[in-house]
């Protein structure tokens, strides 16, 4: 009685951030300026766009992909980077994406400050900080995600912070001003295993960003060369970003924010609607037992010991009926 009067109470309690299971992602490759960085932004993207399709397992409709020149990869480019289309895509983000569901936006780029303000350079018109942040409003009650890797993004953590919202920029100011790296790590993170430090077979924003700033900073120092970006996160809306993180302050809505679900992407397009709802089931519940974690120094022990008995014997009895259901648990 005690283990079902407790996961009623986590649901109740933590449903809001969970309980819709879709995740949405659009990826944004700006002005390369000169191929070779064309090619190196639009490669950078693609790999984002195949982890999230292909590793966890995220519908194509829920999938954009927007770049420079789309005849560099037309079978996975849906746009070019317009401001005409990124706007677009935000209306088509807001009319098919639900309160409580996930949203990650990421700019891969070269990033510039002055004049009408801190901005990402796109073929044509650029958007400046100030009019992300008006679109990123649009999706209200959403669980976002604003990735801006590209040189100069510090000096967009001001004007894109909110209270839940992740805001992840490759530099720690707009001084920092050289093309920026980190974004090829960041996508690398979502593609390989390297990142999963807790080994549960999936990555967090939180895994992703400490993996792609360790990376960055090996990738300098095998060059010879002095560290020019430094990467920063923020996601308890003060605007300024940190670089060390605490279970209760900066870093906690990262670390339980995940795309897809790599355990739907395994049972592929032919599950059956039980199969799916179990595994949907399982999701809610490893995202709950996520923020439990998180929450565990601001809790009485007993009680956090209790709650997580509760959740770990759930997705036990889950993975036996995935098991059962053939989906392999």
């Amino acid at each position: 009685m005690r283990r079902i009067f407790l996961a009623t109470t986590l649901v109740t309690l933590m449903a809001p951030a969970h309980a819709a299971g879709q995740s949405h992602l659009l990826v944004v490759s700006g002005l390369g300026g000169e191929a070779g960085y064309t090619e190196w932004f639009t490669e950078w993207g693609a790999t984002l766009v195949d982890a999230a399709l292909e590793r966890y397992g995220m519908p194509a409709a829920n999938v954009t992909f927007l770049a420079e020149d789309t005849a560099l990869d037309p079978e996975r480019i849906d746009g070019r980077s317009t401001k005409a289309e990124i706007e677009a895509a935000f209306r088509a983000l807001v009319a098919r994406s639900r309160p409580g569901e996930t949203v990650m936006v990421v700019l891969m780029g070269h990033g510039a400050v002055g004049g009408a303000g801190p901005r990402v350079n796109l073929p044509g018109p650029d958007l400046t900080a100030a009019e992300w942040a008006a679109l990123l409003d649009r999706l209200d009650g959403r669980r976002v995600a604003f990735v801006n890797t590209a040189s100069s993004s510090g000096a967009f953590l001001e004007a894109v912070a909110a209270p839940e919202r992740v805001v992840v920029t490759a530099t720690k100011s707009g001084m920092e001003r050289n093309e920026a790296v980190f974004g090829r790590h960041f996508a690398a993170a979502f593609a390989g295993d390297g990142a999963d430090t807790d080994k549960d077979g999936r990555v967090s924003l939180l895994e992703a960003f400490v993996y792609a700033r360790a990376e960055t900073a090996r990738a300098y120092e095998d060059d010879n060369k002095l560290l020019t970006e430094h990467a920063v996160l923020d996601d308890d809306g003060d605007g300024k970003g940190a670089e060390a993180f605490t279970p209760d302050g900066e870093g906690r809505l990262a670390s339980i924010l995940f795309l897809g679900d790599p355990a739907a992407a395994r049972a592929g397009a032919n599950a059956s609607p039980e199969l799916r709802a179990a595994l949907e089931r399982k999701r809610v519940l490893e995202g709950q037992l996520a923020e439990l974690r998180a929450r565990r120094e601001s809790m009485d022990p007993d009680a956090y010991q209790a709650a997580l008995e509760d959740l770990l014997v759930g997705i036990a009895e889950v993975d036996e009926e995935i098991r059962r259901l053939g989906g392999g648990g």
